[in-house]
């Protein structure tokens, strides 16, 4: 159990702030501030600001990371009413905002805030303890804000916020999450490539014949390249087993090129059932295999598009057989995955890894608001219109998204432990 937990903990860290420095690193090339870069989630355990800006932060829950955005979905820190220290520089700018009850220091000023705006007049108003009149401030354009947390931040002009950067760059900022993903997941299925004995190739190449089986009857042999089944042209393994899938128990007429001669030979698909009473149907040939040091090198792609390629098989079943809960798996079905190459070997927790980073990001590129894709749909749509929605109206497609995540969150996890448990 300890071995499971910890293998969970690592490779979801890994994936997430890999994500997360993906949005990181694109948002600083488009100039947008990034406020808080975290390695896990809670309560601060270690900060420290650099000269950019960026606050690099560790806290207490190992659960991946995340990062913060100026202008990104952010509520504004400071609000009429709340009473805060301001620290002032020789020329009576403000260069820091308290908001820490508990990190007070001697040369604030105390003010109850009348009226705030950080993001274009760059000034606060209010009234000093003590005082009757009302006194404006302006704010030093890299001033700091001392957050309840004691958590210290940039302040955001307008040119350093999300929103005043191109719609190009916005996309990328939000590309960047998902584009992380599948680097990582091609990373580790290199690894994994140069692992392994040998590699798949993902071609239409038979490997192997298996004896005394219906492709050895029609005469396949290995190194035949499979050109189209039922006049259906199969250029790679996953087209190849794609179209076998329709044909259990049925014979078809398969295009094979064999030495550079070209030939149609009639072959039976056999088929097994699995535990639910579905077919599965096979030519009973195994795909061709290398060991060739280009090969290992081209599994990390090659893998990787076949994982994306089996999402997005899976995710179009929607529309032709309808939403079911089960294609989905949430954090128990995850642990239960986890357990089980937990007690594998090295190669077979690399291979997780690199699976599930691409399920995330093509998770992410979905077209629900809140999720990345959700976020590149309203970039498209500033694009087409030439100018964003308005804040309100982006908030409320946010909220309804985040709602409807939180519901299938809530379903999905609850079938994970129906089918565990009962």
């Amino acid at each position: 159990m300890v071995k499971t937990i910890l293998v969970f903990l690592v490779i979801f860290s890994i994936i997430v702030v890999i994500h997360e420095f993906g949005h990181f690193y694109w948002a600083k090339k488009a100039g947008i501030l990034v406020r808080e870069f975290s390695l896990g989630m809670g309560p601060k355990l270690f900060a420290k600001q650099a000269k950019d800006g960026t606050t690099y932060t560790v806290r207490m829950l190992p659960l991946g990371g995340y990062v913060r955005l100026a202008g990104l979905g952010e509520e504004e820190m400071i609000q009429p009413g709340q009473s805060v220290g301001i620290i002032l520089n020789e020329q009576d700018k403000v260069v820091k905002v308290n908001t820490s009850e508990k990190q007070a220091q001697l040369e604030e000023l105390p003010i109850q805030i009348d009226h705030v705006d950080l993001v274009d007049e760059m000034k606060i108003s209010g009234y000093v303890t003590g005082q009757d009149e009302r006194k404006d401030f302006e704010v030093d354009r890299q001033a700091e804000i001392i957050e309840p947390d004691g958590t210290i931040v940039r302040v955001a002009p307008k040119e350093s916020r999300y929103e005043s950067v191109s719609v190009f760059n916005k996309i990328l900022t939000n590309f960047g999450g998902p584009l992380n993903n599948f680097i990582l997941s091609i990373l580790a299925f290199t690894i994994v490539g140069f692992m392994l004995p040998n590699v798949p190739n993902y071609s239409n190449e038979i490997g192997e014949v298996i004896e005394n089986s219906s492709a050895e009857e029609a005469g396949l042999l290995a190194g035949d390249r499979i050109l189209s089944i039922e006049g259906i042209s199969t250029k790679n393994w996953n087209e190849l087993t794609a179209e076998i899938a329709k044909y259990p128990d049925k014979s078809v007429e398969i295009e094979v090129e064999r030495d550079n001669k070209q030939m149609t030979v009639p072959a039976k698909v056999s088929s097994s059932e699995m535990e639910n009473g579905q077919k599965v149907a096979s030519l009973e040939i195994t795909i061709k295999k290398s060991t060739a040091v280009l090969d290992r090198i081209l599994f990390g792609f090659t893998a990787t598009w076949n994982v994306v390629m089996m999402v997005l098989g899976a995710l179009s079943t929607i529309f032709t057989r309808g939403f079911d809960l089960n294609m989905f798996g949430g954090p128990v079905a995850m642990a239960q995955a986890t357990s089980q190459v937990a007690n594998e070997q090295l190669v077979d927790i690399i291979w997780f890894l690199a699976s599930l980073s691409t399920n995330l990001g093509i998770i992410n590129l979905l077209p629900i608001p809140a999720l990345d894709g959700g976020k590149i749909v309203m970039n498209l749509v500033e694009l087409l219109r030439g100018k964003p929605l308005s804040q309100e109206k982006e908030g409320l497609i946010t909220l309804v998204g985040v709602v409807l995540l939180l519901v299938l969150m809530v379903a999905v996890t609850w079938n994970d432990i129906m089918r565990a448990f009962f």
